[in-house]
């Protein structure tokens, strides 16, 4: 369906194309471009003002005007903390961007604020997407989410710490995390297994044991399934094998994602679930770490979690065909696999991950890469995750604490998410 579209727009395009040729013609001249400028609203990827992405959207944004000098695009950076709420403000005042990259799309598309993809890519950029990130930028199997940056998750260890541990190898399952974080315990490791569920990031941490134990938020239908029996098994074993017993060093509910990691860099923790970016820190802080597949019940992880941020185009100002050439720029393969280095972050397209596979100086990136097709994401595409995945910050650290019910808090949850799916059908 979207070929077709895509080919239908064509056609119009060379109609209109046709006439504005014949009216030159009559008047004596070609008739001129009128200038347009283009707001994007992104996010800061960077961790300082050294490596900030305002310098990625520079060189981006001077290369693509020198090639297209009667558009111009105006880029406004801010950090993740405040990138969705200057988007949200900005299209509650009446003044949306022309694009946003941003967490996620699903509100303004179901309001019909945005373009689809198709409406704005041409269809060499719109194929080159990989096939499950593409799939994630659906609303109700129309693409209006283009991925920008993704990611996935593995676990680390410390290498250091597991021989001084007398560990010869890195875990596989559940079975093994339990072991290896007692004996990193008896070791004097401060932190033997990190376990994020703070207010930070609680949803990622909750996902990623969730496909760990055969689960997830969502069956192959898109229903909510967060107090499955196979959830309630998954969190029951955590609560009694690693936080019981002292194996995460600290109280869940009040580790941050961020504190975690920094745990890790510092030679603190032994173990955590991690992205890409953790290796860039561990590596700064002279930690040697290894990855592996995420351990499971018998053995490791089905699938793992993957994390796509969004490039959407809005409405408003009516600059389809301005917005869908920059977007084709920003979208080629070099575009891609700089930005993607530069932040370690994986390839959003086919063309960039292949080159990534291909050049031994991503290496450290391809075991996260090779994991992206068949990766697990949020259910971005559902108008009522943002009401679950607040719920599960609030709830899912105490659901494993001393006092806490990991039964009793999934249902809980399921019966947030089951009104807020039915509220904004």
């Amino acid at each position: 369906m979207a070929v077709q579209r895509r080919y239908k727009s064509l056609a119009a395009a060379g109609i209109a194309t046709a006439m504005t040729l014949t009216l030159a013609s009559c008047s004596g001249g070609p008739v001129g471009k009128d200038d347009v400028t283009l707001k994007l609203v992104a996010a800061d990827y960077g961790d300082g003002a050294a490596n900030s992405s305002k310098h990625y959207w520079h060189d981006v944004v001077e290369a693509f005007e020198a090639k297209h000098p009667h558009i111009k695009v105006d880029v406004d950076v801010y950090s993740w903390k405040d990138v969705d709420k200057e988007v949200e403000k900005r299209v509650k005042a009446g003044n949306a961007p022309d694009l946003a990259q941003i967490g996620a799309y699903a509100d303004y598309a179901a309001e019909g604020k945005l373009y689809s993809a198709d409406d704005l890519l041409s269809i060499s950029t719109q194929a080159d997407f990989t096939p499950g990130l593409a799939e994630a930028g659906e609303y109700h199997r129309v693409q209006y989410g283009m991925p920008f940056g993704a990611s996935t998750r593995r676990l680390f260890y410390n290498k250091k710490l597991f021989a001084q541990a007398g560990i010869d190898s890195p875990p596989k399952t559940w079975s093994d995390i339990k072991q290896d974080a007692q004996l990193l315990k008896a070791a004097g490791v401060k932190i033997p297994f990190a376990l994020p569920l703070g207010p930070e990031e609680t949803q990622a941490e909750t996902m990623i044991w969730m496909l760990s134990g055969g689960g997830g938020y969502t069956d192959s239908i898109g229903k909510y399934t967060i107090d499955s029996r196979q959830n309630i098994r998954t969190f029951k074993w955590v609560k009694d094998n690693l936080v019981a017993p002292g194996l995460t060093g600290t109280d869940p509910a009040k580790l941050n994602r961020q504190d975690g990691f920094n745990a890790f860099a510092s030679g603190q923790a032994g173990m955590l679930n991690g992205h890409p970016t953790l290796m860039h820190q561990a590596k700064a802080k002279g930690i040697d770490y290894g990855t592996v597949a995420l351990p499971g019940t018998t053995g490791p992880a089905k699938s793992t979690m993957g994390v796509a941020d969004w490039m959407m185009g809005f409405k408003q100002h009516g600059h389809r065909a301005e917005m869908g050439q920059f977007l084709d720029f920003v979208y080629n393969e070099d575009n891609v696999l700089r930005f993607s280095g530069d932040y370690g972050l994986l390839p959003v397209t086919v063309s960039a991950s292949q080159k990534m596979l291909a050049d031994d100086k991503y290496k450290k990136l391809h075991s996260f890469l090779k994991q992206l097709p068949e990766a697990e994401f949020y259910p971005a595409d559902k108008t009522s995750w943002p009401l679950v995945s607040k719920t599960i910050k609030a709830k899912m650290g105490g659901a494993v604490g001393k006092n806490g019910d990991p039964a009793s808090v999934l249902t809980d949850i399921q019966n947030t998410a089951d009104e807020a799916d039915s509220a904004t059908r």
